[in-house]
């Protein structure tokens, strides 16, 4: 099995830290091309940093998720310093931790508008480029709460669930235009993404979950990542014994529900 990307231009969202800075780390040692983006300019440039063997391979390329107008421009920019995309990786998210009767509407939004909308309108922008090169990978990161509804998560678990749509119709209608697709799924990692999680009150929840805390590290995650692309896998789980939720909700939905009631959240 070919575990080398020497030459190829591997472009990352949400690169600044966990999986993204991770998937970074383990593309540029494969030998890459990698576009590091990330809102945070300055986590970008550390990363970079850090790649001190392969630094020149690393660009750095800042946008937030949350401005799509801006996408078609950042993706015509790869474009003209690269000659080409041969990998997306639409890494970057927000999370959660709030009730839905706690949670306001302009919370939900926000959080679709990162998740969702931000994602979709990068692969809407690099899709062309990919067509007319004769073809591309594209990869999306949904979570076990994009396959079933999870307490404090709701907004989350929608925008990660609507990901599913979009990325497996992408897939079926793109198969002519050799234009391969995953949809990454992890569970417990440990990132700091729940550091970030927004409460009810639009602030970042700012603690490490317990259960987050005992998941693998980004590392090991990024290493499964890739492995499901070489293998070419629709769907890539990451994670560890968490993961037989994904089968107890699909073909055990009643237990699944039983479990889900006692589960603590955190």
């Amino acid at each position: 099995m070919k575990d080398n990307f020497e030459g190829k231009t591997v472009w990352i969202t949400g690169a600044s830290s966990g999986i993204g800075e991770a998937l970074v780390y383990a593309f540029a040692e494969r030998g890459a091309i990698v576009i590091a983006s990330s809102r945070n300019s300055g986590g970008l440039e550390r990363v970079k940093r850090n790649c001190s063997s392969r630094s020149d391979k690393i660009i750095c390329m800042p946008f937030d998720l949350s401005e799509p107008s801006v996408m078609n421009g950042i993706a015509a920019k790869v474009t003209e310093i690269t000659g080409r995309i041969d990998y997306l990786l639409n890494i970057a998210g927000i999370s959660q931790r709030s009730r839905i009767d706690e949670t306001p509407l302009d919370i939900d939004r926000k959080i679709m508008e990162i998740n969702y909308f931000g994602t979709i309108a990068l692969t809407k922008a690099v899709l062309p480029y990919m067509i007319r090169q004769g073809g591309g990978y594209i990869v999306a990161t949904s979570s076990m709460a994009g396959r079933f509804g999870f307490p404090l998560r709701s907004a989350y678990s929608a925008s990660k669930q609507a990901l599913h749509g979009f990325f497996e119709t992408l897939s079926i209608e793109n198969k002519k235009n050799n234009i391969k697709v995953s949809i990454v799924i992890p569970g417990r990692v440990r990132t700091n993404i729940s550091y970030k999680a927004l409460d009810a009150d639009g602030k970042p929840h700012g603690v490490m979950d317990p259960g987050l805390n005992k998941g693998i590290s980004p590392e090991k995650a990024a290493v499964k990542i890739i492995r499901g692309i070489i293998r070419n896998r629709r769907e890539i789980p990451v994670g560890k014994s968490e993961l037989i939720m994904l089968f107890i909700r699909k073909f055990l939905p009643s237990l699944f529900f039983r479990i889900a009631e006692k589960i603590n959240p955190l």
